[in-house]
């Protein structure tokens, strides 16, 4: 007597088409095309939630150097000069300070500057 698949099947066709809604046209109806968009899209997810982290530091390495530059000091300059300060702001909080805090950016850079001389 031969097994029919129904049930599983249909189980796991439904959780595959519950989570291809909101894809366009027969790749949130067809079993098959769903499977497909799907596995591409986890991938593209995956891949994305490291690349994210890669683009915000970019993000805040171009906000802080651009600062720096107003300040007559190169953000290599700027970082090595933290260090040896003994300054441990990660580029997050430094691109922040940027972004809402101008005053105390220059103070964090002045200090930086004398630890380089």
């Amino acid at each position: 007597m031969r097994v029919k698949t129904g049930f599983v099947r249909r189980r796991r066709h439904k959780k595959i088409l519950k989570l291809a809604r909101g894809f366009y046209s027969g790749r949130r109806k067809h079993f098959r095309k769903a499977k497909e968009q799907l596995e591409r899209s986890m991938y593209y997810a995956f891949r994305d939630r490291k690349q994210k982290k890669r683009d915000f530091r970019s993000l805040w390495i171009v906000r802080i150097n651009a600062a720096c530059r107003m300040n007559d000091i190169t953000y290599s300059k700027f970082m090595h000069g933290l260090k040896l300060a003994n300054i441990d702001l990660d580029r997050k909080v430094l691109a922040d300070m940027v972004m809402h805090d101008m005053p105390s950016f220059n103070q964090v850079v002045e200090m930086a500057k004398k630890a380089l001389k």
